[in-house]
């Protein structure tokens, strides 16, 4: 486990979009298990890829016009039971931190695991992430 102090400028830049913080099974759960409708997750991470890549990424996908109903982060390394709890509804997708689903009706309907993601720009990842809100979220 990471210092909270350390995190808190990680959790705050996902927070600040309005993209909604799990920290406990029962809030996953609550969230999760009979959501109908479009939910992203976002697995918030403290590696370099997180910083660089993923969750400036988030930040313009969630600027385009069409978009998840529910955006929310679990935080890997920190809130472990919520993060595993989320993983569960990632059904075929093996833990990756970073990692962003896509969640339509409970099901995962697209996906960006950390190898996806590390390597890439935050531009061409945010590009994926409109392109998946177009096809499921309109």
């Amino acid at each position: 486990m990471y210092p909270e102090q350390l995190l808190i400028p990680m959790r705050q830049e996902l927070t600040r979009l309005g993209v909604e913080e799990l920290k406990t099974v029962a809030e996953v759960d609550a969230k999760f298990a009979e959501h109908k409708g479009t939910a992203l997750v976002v697995v918030n991470s403290v590696c370099g890829c997180a910083a660089r890549n993923a969750r400036p990424a988030v930040a313009m996908a969630l600027q385009h016009s069409v978009k998840p109903d529910v955006a929310t982060t679990v935080f890997a390394g920190q809130d472990k039971e919520a993060t595993e709890r989320a993983r569960s509804y990632f059904t075929g997708y093996r833990p990756s931190s970073p990692s962003i689903a896509l969640l339509k009706d409970g099901d995962v309907v697209f996906m960006l695991e950390r190898y996806q993601i590390e390597g890439r720009s935050a531009q061409e990842i945010a590009a994926d992430l409109t392109q998946a809100f177009n096809e499921h979220c309109a």
